[in-house]
């Protein structure tokens, strides 16, 4: 057992819970540097095929290499975290990421524009697997749920990033540079804050490169796979909907993802609570039917207030659904935590990058209303995935 491991009966109760109040804190922090930095990305993308001069084609393949390399990474995440604990792999990687993400502000060569989004890519999947790691370790050592809350974290970093890059540079006319670089202060200073609590170790076992899934820990995956290939659909679809099927005007398209997310954000930030209210069977199957009902109204409804209530309760329904199967990768005995978490991760980015690829054929080959019809389909997948894993937990 590592000596400042939070279950270390060698600690004083009352000094167990201050270190886990504060290793809480710094998780809500770097969850929120992910997620701050993540939507700090989004304005330098048009920002990139201007000065880049290349094509939506060519900068489809230059997105999609984000997801690249995050998957390199994904699998070595959980071995780095299980030899040097995860505060040096998030500190190193989170120093990388927003360093990379100033690079790309300044960038001017394809060339290298593809290996900056790579390794931007690439910290953010390291990030991504180490603060997971770290939060179902800080969970179990509560011996309360917090999953729901840190998940909702990297979602307020997200809209903060996303609300002080256009005053940044709308309002108050920054060029693309200096609003990059505040932000990455901003980050940097969070950072600064925050590492020293960061869990200096990264779980039981040595962790492996590439830990093949078995047992619970591929329901997981699968479950995880859904969530978030639908979510990934519902950030590149739902525009598209709007317009392609209920004819609204370009400038209202990305109005329902908004719509989702803050749904998403709503139920992440109090789902700690409800779910010890309600129990984790519960929250799944109500979400499940909640998320088909805003399905069904989003194909249905030709009334707008309908079609942003079903966009609402897609959000409301899908939102707990990681941070509970999260949480319980900490209870599961078959994998340790640190093996458990970069396979459930690689399978879920799997469905980021395969997800929006496949809807998109499918409104080629049928329309756009199928394919949110067979989106809504993959609940009932989700449902009959959740159950064996409750039983299997049994």
């Amino acid at each position: 057992m590592h000596p400042e491991d939070l279950n270390n009966p060698a600690i004083p109760e009352k000094e167990r819970q201050h270190r886990v109040r504060a290793a809480e804190w710094a998780g809500w922090a770097i969850f929120f540097i992910g997620g701050f930095g993540t939507a700090s990305w989004a304005p330098l993308i048009p920002l990139l095929r201007e000065r880049l001069a290349i094509d939506d084609g060519t900068l489809g393949l230059l997105l999609f290499c984000v997801g690249c390399g995050s998957l390199v990474t994904l699998p070595f995440s959980g071995k780095a975290a299980a030899m040097w604990g995860c505060r040096r792999v998030l500190v190193t990687a989170a120093t990388i990421f927003t360093f990379t993400l100033f690079g790309l502000s300044q960038v001017s060569s394809l060339p290298l524009a593809v290996m900056l989004v790579l390794l931007f890519g690439a910290c953010m999947g390291s990030i991504d697997t180490c603060i997971n790691i770290q939060a179902v370790i800080i969970e179990q050592a509560a011996h309360r749920l917090i999953m729901s809350r840190m998940q909702a974290f990297w979602s307020i970093g997200g809209f903060t990033g996303a609300g002080v890059s256009a005053i940044w540079m709308k309002v108050l006319g920054l060029s693309a540079t200096l609003s990059t670089l505040i932000a990455c202060a901003c980050m940097l200073l969070l950072l600064l804050g925050s590492y020293r609590y960061y869990l200096p170790y990264g779980g039981a076992g040595n962790g492996k490169l590439f830990a093949r899934p078995r047992g619970v820990v591929i329901l997981l995956g699968l479950v995880t796979l859904i969530a978030f290939l639908m979510e990934g659909a519902m950030m590149d679809w739902s525009g598209v909907f709007l317009t392609m099927a209920r004819g609204l005007d370009l400038s209202l398209a990305g109005t329902a993802f908004a719509v989702f997310s803050a749904a998403m954000l709503l139920v992440r930030f109090t789902g700690d609570a409800l779910i010890m209210r309600l129990g984790q069977r519960r929250i799944i199957y109500a979400g499940a039917v909640l998320a088909f009902i805003g399905f069904l109204a989003i194909i249905l409804a030709p009334q707008l207030p309908l079609l942003y209530t079903g966009f609402f309760l897609v959000g409301v329904g899908c939102a707990n659904v990681v941070p509970v199967f999260y949480s319980m990768m900490g209870r599961q005995k078959v994998m340790p935590v640190n093996e458990a978490v970069p396979a459930v991760s690689t399978m879920g980015y799997l469905g980021v990058l395969m997800g929006p690829a496949f809807i998109g054929f499918l409104v080629q080959a049928t329309s756009i209303v199928d394919a949110f019809a067979f989106l809504a389909s993959l609940l009932l997948i989700e449902i009959m995935l959740a159950y064996a894993i409750f039983r299997q937990q049994d």
